[in-house]
């Protein structure tokens, strides 16, 4: 692989690479399926943008030259069999094969440079880089001028993953009153202020968030940071998921990484509030693994770490179809990429109203066929079993 970094620099150094194509993945179980890569200009400096395709959605990377050398060269390593990049000084074509022999085809160059500028990419981001952003200061992930600290951009790129999901989320409320949302285990709350500068500062809605964590310090931390920044409708308090009541109407309930059944009591109380979008991203799911038996499956049983991937994949199944009989609409996807954490999937549940008796069949052939017992339906509590082991049979 000596020669391709020798070609790379070629490509890349002194501003000539105009833009590059990663594709034909070395493994199909790798997450990115993409990657196109172009010069942007930020604040008269040229950085080079990585847009790394999932199928789904897309994540944003900003890199200098020296970086994108590093990083061009990884993919290629690990990720990625072809390169396309169009250049100043020619058009380059590289091919590695499954045994790592590098192959670079130079061509005539067929494209201008064209660099996109900051103004370009704003439709990219809800909060861009470069432009100052108070909380992400405060929380030192972006410095006094706006821009991202290199070591904050992983963080960066979740929040604004969060809220690209938030933004496809909110469809369903109405804008016209305030809108209520409980947070649950908020811990440092990087994303709960996100969402309140989304909701308040952009998109200019009347809102009420709580968010809420056990830990004392962590509370004081936010409710300082609040009154700081000044978030009229923020809150910080101190309180679990199971013992939470409230007296007036939730519209929106987000629980991220509440570990093993919390989730399943997150879920319910949305549920028995009536919430119209619910956002879970479970963690350290424990419950099921014990129980898991089923002799179809002895092959993935027999091994620990399989077994521990099966029975979290299971619970959420679960869940979803338990949402479904709730009358959510319900999806699951990755939240972040599970290069930052193995805790990466989110379930979303939108309220319709309306559920199929189809849905609980599948539920009740799930449960028989892995031989498990879920919280999910103690939580959810009379109107659930009455749905499935009641009015069904």
């Amino acid at each position: 692989m000596e020669n391709l970094v020798t070609s790379l620099r070629e490509m890349i150094e002194n501003q000539n690479l105009i833009m590059g194509v990663l594709s034909k993945k070395r493994d199909k179980s790798h997450p990115v399926e993409k990657v196109k890569i172009q010069p942007v200009l930020i604040k008269d400096q040229i950085v080079y943008q990585f847009e790394l395709f999932d199928g789904k959605q897309v994540q944003h990377l900003n890199l200098d030259e020296v970086e994108t050398l590093e990083k061009v060269y990884e993919l290629l390593q690990e990720a990625f069999l072809q390169g396309m990049f169009f250049c100043g000084r020619g058009d380059y074509q590289v091919l590695i094969s499954k045994k790592n022999k590098v192959k670079v085809l130079k061509k005539k160059a067929t494209r201008e440079l064209q660099v996109v500028t900051a103004h370009n990419r704003k439709k990219n981001y809800i909060i861009d880089d470069g432009e100052p952003c108070d909380f992400l200061q405060a929380l030192g992930v972006m410095d006094e001028d706006g821009r991202v600290k290199k070591s904050r951009y992983d963080k960066f790129r979740q929040l604004n993953r969060y809220l690209e999901i938030i933004q496809s989320s909110i469809k369903v409320l109405n804008k016209e009153e305030t809108i209520r949302i409980i947070d649950f285990g908020c811990g440092k709350a990087y994303l709960t202020f996100a969402l309140y500068y989304y909701l308040v500062k952009i998109l200019h809605l009347n809102v009420e968030i709580i968010g809420l964590d056990l830990k004392e310090d962590v509370i004081h931390f936010c409710n300082q940071l609040r009154d700081d920044l000044a978030y009229e409708g923020l809150r910080f308090e101190i309180g679990n998921i199971e013992h939470y009541t409230s007296s007036r109407p939730v519209h929106m309930v987000i629980s991220l990484h509440a570990c093993d059944t919390a989730t399943d009591a997150a879920l319910a109380k949305a549920v028995g509030w009536g919430s119209e979008v619910i956002l879970a991203v479970p963690c350290c799911q424990h419950e099921l693994l014990p129980q898991l038996k089923t002799q179809h499956l002895d092959v993935m049983e027999r091994h620990g770490i399989l077994k521990e991937r099966l029975a979290a994949l299971t619970t959420d199944a679960i869940r979803a179809s338990a949402m479904e009989i709730m009358g959510y609409e319900t999806d699951i996807f990755e939240f972040i990429d599970m290069a930052h954490t193995p805790k990466n999937l989110m379930i979303r549940s939108v309220k319709r109203g309306h559920y199929s008796k189809e849905e609980v069949v599948r539920y009740k052939d799930t449960l028989k066929f892995f031989n498990v017992k879920p919280s999910i339906e103690v939580f959810l509590g009379a109107p659930f079993m009455e749905r499935v082991y009641g009015a069904s049979e």
